[in-house]
């Protein structure tokens, strides 16, 4: 009797210390996995999609590619009660120069991966119209533009919101999209839908080449800079009546291509750039453009440098290169060429960055 007590609080045992071992496992299992540190995928294994890291995950498509979009703030407040819904400016790359377009898009109906899979559990206990209403939906208002458009960036001006673009046809546009949004808003249908309307710039400015580099000031109104191929800056300032006016004389001094261009959100007329020469400007645009460049770094990146954004909060800039590198750079001291941080998780090239904006 001793005997089998004894060999039932061994195979008790055994089995506990399989429990632990069972939990340290899958302990190990969900490891952040990070390209070119943790080890590389064995043959057959792929990264796949885990619906935990995620509040909410959709994914819509539009008739054309489309090489930028930016995010249109509204004037409803910050808000987190769902269903959500937020508006986005997208320009495409068509086929013909004739058959581009702007799109502005509704995204509407999101909820949460839980409601979405809830949704699913009760399909048999709802009706299909309630289903539809209950979906994720988007509707868009497309305005004809002709030649394929490399960015986009928007801004709210009192009660109006202006899309800035840069198209390949070497024309820097601003186009009036209120209506467009207006009309997006009061779309409710429950599936994809899509209206046409016609508009014309506001403004247009043609430069020798294309660029890429485009951005508004979110200090001084109005206000926006375009970067081209050319290697000029150009800086545009609204006057009175909702006209703009171009400096003949751009900001020279990159010997590259200039591919990104962003406003200090807190310093009036600080400007920063980069540029295929590897270097980061920060510029006064304030003063003449023979002296507005007050800092260079040099060799910023080991390539090209693609992209920057600024910090909402903070004197900090993050800049993405060809040569796969997130830098982090103070103001405070970008002008000993040192970043405060760099990450090289990336094994191919950094084509977008942007902070948190909270």
């Amino acid at each position: 009797m001793e005997e089998d007590e004894m060999d039932c609080q061994d195979n008790k045992s055994k089995d506990e210390e399989e429990d632990e071992q069972d939990e340290s496992s899958a302990d190990k299992e969900k490891q952040v996995y990070i390209p070119g540190v943790s080890r590389a995928l064995k043959d057959g294994e792929e990264l796949t999609f885990d619906p935990e890291a995620y509040k909410i995950f959709y994914s819509f498509e539009t008739r054309w590619s489309c090489l930028s979009f930016d995010i249109v703030k509204d004037n409803q407040g910050d808000r987190s009660d769902f269903p959500l819904e937020c508006y986005t400016v997208a320009g495409t790359q068509a086929d013909k120069p004739k058959n581009n377009e702007i799109i502005v898009m509704g995204l509407k109906n999101l909820n949460t991966l839980e409601d979405d899979e809830e949704d699913e559990l009760s399909d048999d206990e709802s009706d299909t119209d309630n289903d539809e209403k209950k979906n994720a939906v988007m509707h868009s208002v497309t305005i004809s533009h002709y030649g394929g458009i490399n960015r986009v960036k928007v801004q709210r001006l009192g009660d109006g919101i202006v899309c800035a673009v840069w198209n390949d046809m070497g024309k820097v546009q601003l186009w009036n999209i209120t209506n467009a949004l207006n009309e997006c808003s009061k779309m409710t249908s429950a599936s994809k839908d899509e209206k046409q309307t016609q508009e014309k710039p506001l403004f247009s400015y043609s430069t020798k080449r294309e660029g890429y580099a485009l951005g508004w000031s979110k200090v001084k109104q109005g206000d926006f800079a375009s970067g081209d191929q050319c290697r000029n800056i150009h800086i545009y300032r609204m006057h009175e009546g909702g006209a703009w006016a171009v400096d003949q004389r751009p900001l020279s001094g990159h010997s590259g291509s200039v591919e990104d261009v962003h406003w200090s959100p807190t310093e009036e007329g600080l400007l920063a750039s980069c540029s295929c020469d590897g270097t980061i400007k920060l510029w006064d645009t304030r003063s003449s453009p023979a002296d507005a460049c007050v800092c260079t770094v040099d060799k910023a990146h080991s390539s090209d440098v693609n992209v920057l954004s600024w910090n909402p909060q903070d004197a900090l800039l993050v800049s993405g290169g060809d040569d796969a590198e997130l830098k982090i750079w103070s103001l405070k001291t970008i002008q000993f060429g040192l970043p405060v941080a760099r990450f090289k998780y990336h094994s191919a090239p950094i084509t977008s960055v942007e902070w948190l904006p909270q």
